[in-house]
């Protein structure tokens, strides 16, 4: 073969690869601004009134993270830096993490990554629909999704971090349930179409959430089989955005309370928004 068609079809490989990897920054996009059009027109404000048929536990949780008179957005905007571990507790393998978010209970949710050891780059995101990552910006390496495991792993996640960082989604209303597991553990139950996640809250005195746990569906086990398993997460460095008193250091990770669990996930929060449709700000991760 010669040698300016084997370049010809190098550089025809390259730019279908580049082009598929514009199809996938285009769908994040537009999947983002459908979660920021969910953002309430016109949401209420916080009083103590509307919490207070809810357990003990959960009153305290709502009462210490929303100021009364805040305004009750559910539609988050979440950056963040880190560590995103791809290994295993005997070797995490922690690669340096930058992400935005999109987080909207209970519709779904966009988590844009890119992650950088050395050389080597890892870009991509995740949603309630699709799994997408990306080496070096132009080697697919993980495609996953579109199957009823996806969806329901994906919906414990974003249950879990509406809790974490999005907490005006979670009060009374439709599909939402609280209860107390005991004085300083409230479990949400939400519900949306055919999935059902539970997560509990474990709470400090003043209401401020110590850590969460839950059931996750998940194949993150050496059978790598879709099955029900311990996450959590454990949340400290709280700080005020827009009348939320939320975390801003996260570490999360499979296998939660057992001998096995690590935090692949450890992040440190710079910022939350909760943006109306006008104040998108568009972002990109290559």
């Amino acid at each position: 073969m010669p040698l300016y068609t084997i370049a010809i079809t190098v550089v025809l490989f390259v730019v279908a690869l580049w082009t598929w990897r514009r199809i996938d920054h285009c769908a994040d996009r537009k999947a983002m601004d459908n979660l920021h059009s969910l953002q309430p027109v016109e949401p209420g404000r916080f009083q103590s009134e509307t919490v207070s048929a809810l357990p003990e536990p959960a009153r305290r949780f709502f009462q210490y993270t929303i100021a009364p008179g805040t305004t009750l957005y559910t539609v988050a905007d979440i950056s963040m830096t880190g560590k995103f571990g791809m290994g295993s507790k005997e070797q995490p393998n922690y690669s340096d993490m930058k992400a935005t978010q999109v987080l909207a209970l209970p519709a779904g949710f966009v988590w844009k990554m890119s992650a950088r050891k050395g050389a080597l780059r890892l870009s991509g995101s995740d949603s309630e629909s699709w799994t997408r990552f990306w080496l070096m910006g132009l080697l697919p390496v993980a495609r996953m999704g579109g199957n009823m495991d996806h969806a329901r792993s994906a919906f414990g996640r974003y249950v879990a971090e509406a809790v974490i960082w999005s907490p005006a989604a979670l009060l009374p209303g439709p599909g939402i349930e609280w209860s107390i597991v005991n004085n300083d553990c409230a479990r949400v139950t939400v519900s949306h179409g055919n999935l059902t996640q539970a997560v509990d809250l474990t709470l400090a005195p003043n209401g401020q959430p110590i850590q969460i746990c839950f059931q996750r569906w998940s194949n993150a086990n050496p059978e790598k089989k879709y099955k029900l398993q311990p996450f959590g997460a454990s949340l400290s460095s709280f700080r005020l955005f827009n009348g939320f008193q939320l975390p801003t250091h996260v570490e999360a990770g499979n296998h939660f309370g057992t001998e096995d669990y690590f935090p692949f996930f450890v992040a440190d929060v710079e910022s939350i928004a909760f943006p109306s449709p006008p104040d998108i700000v568009k972002d990109d991760h290559t």
